[in-house]
């Protein structure tokens, strides 16, 4: 004898739910939870029901689906290409939402320019993500979104605009303490560290600054911490300063780079003669191509990473969670550990 077909009653039974419920499912009613199809998947897939392939369909058009914005920095770069492949990642992964992202590339990193593509992707987006240094104009923008009901969380740096919903990054003061930490206990007398931003109002740059200098002040008096030098997040600009730094000054002693331009960075130190290089400690942020080529050659000492996964599926979730507390004045602040990466554990 064949094995007895398993019925829409049968189903119904092992999932725990009415017979009207599962017929409501196949019939692509919308007024079924997606939790509720879940279960019934299960169940179908327990026993063998024919009809898993359709249950399955229909849980999937029943998920809550969303539109997310990302505004992230600089086509050009491989580190921003490589945050837009992981929040679409982290997006892809995600069980209990259907998430489309729209990923945005500014090249150009004026205030206005940044305010205006911020507006027109909010237009578009339930809640928006956004890496830009912190100024008036772009906190204009956070607000007018905010007030009509777009949620903006700002990512690896912060923005001062009240309105925005969250924040997601490191902890930057600790960021800073620990690259002062390197470079302090791998050299050796007195001598100077010169420091490269991308620019003055990037917050998460200001604030590894500034804890950079305390730790220097309190543990390592005898090494005098230069001006901070703005590359502009331009390469060839870096590698100007840099030459320049080993032209002007035989007593340095570190480079710690907090914003971009670390090709430039690189390939100004293999300019210099190595026994002089490899008296220099570089401390960079986070990893692209140039820095695990730079690693691996042993130009730079460590490199101050965002977990790229962890952090991107934090930023999912802040999302999700600032768009549907919609009108809560309060901002939500999500701090992720960051990773030490060396040329011993590349």
């Amino acid at each position: 004898m064949g094995r007895k077909r398993v019925t829409i009653a049968d189903l119904a039974e092992e999932s725990g739910v009415s017979i009207s419920t599962i017929n409501r499912i196949l019939a692509g009613t919308d007024n079924v939870r997606a939790a509720t199809i879940e279960r019934v998947q299960e169940a179908a897939q327990r026993i063998g029901y024919y009809g898993e392939g359709v249950l399955s369909a229909r849980r999937e058009s029943a998920l809550p689906k969303f539109k997310f914005g990302f505004l992230l920095q600089q086509s050009s770069r491989d580190l921003y290409r490589l945050f837009g492949e992981k929040i679409r990642e982290a997006a892809a992964a995600r069980y209990a939402e259907h998430i489309d992202c729209l990923i945005d590339f500014v090249d150009l990193l004026e205030p206005a320019n940044i305010a205006q593509r911020l507006r027109a992707l909010g237009q578009e987006c339930d809640a928006v993500a956004i890496i830009a240094a912190d100024h008036p104009l772009i906190g204009q923008a956070i607000r007018e979104l905010s007030e009509k009901g777009t949620s903006v969380v700002t990512y690896i740096t912060d923005q001062s605009a009240p309105e925005r919903a969250g924040y997601v990054g490191t902890d930057n003061w600790k960021i800073g303490r620990t690259a002062a930490f390197f470079i302090s206990q791998m050299t050796s007398g007195p001598g100077r560290i010169a420091m490269y931003i991308g620019n003055h109002r990037y917050q998460c740059q200001d604030v590894a600054e500034a804890s950079f200098r305390s730790y220097i002040r309190e543990h390592a008096p005898h090494l005098v911490v230069a001006d901070p030098e703005p590359t502009h997040e331009d390469s060839t600009r870096a590698y100007n300063l840099v030459r320049e730094e080993f032209q002007n000054h035989e007593d340095l002693k570190g480079i710690l780079i907090v914003g971009g331009g670390i090709s430039g960075v690189l390939r100004a130190m293999r300019e210099v003669p190595k026994e002089r290089r490899s008296q220099v400690r570089v401390i960079c942020r986070d990893i692209g191509p140039e820095t695990r080529k730079g690693l691996t050659e042993g130009l730079v000492t460590a490199a101050l990473c965002h977990p790229l996964e962890q952090t991107s599926q934090m930023l999912i979730q802040t999302m999700l969670d600032a768009h549907q507390r919609k009108g809560n004045d309060s901002t939500l602040q999500r701090t992720v550990p960051f990773e030490i990466i060396t040329p011993e554990n590349i």
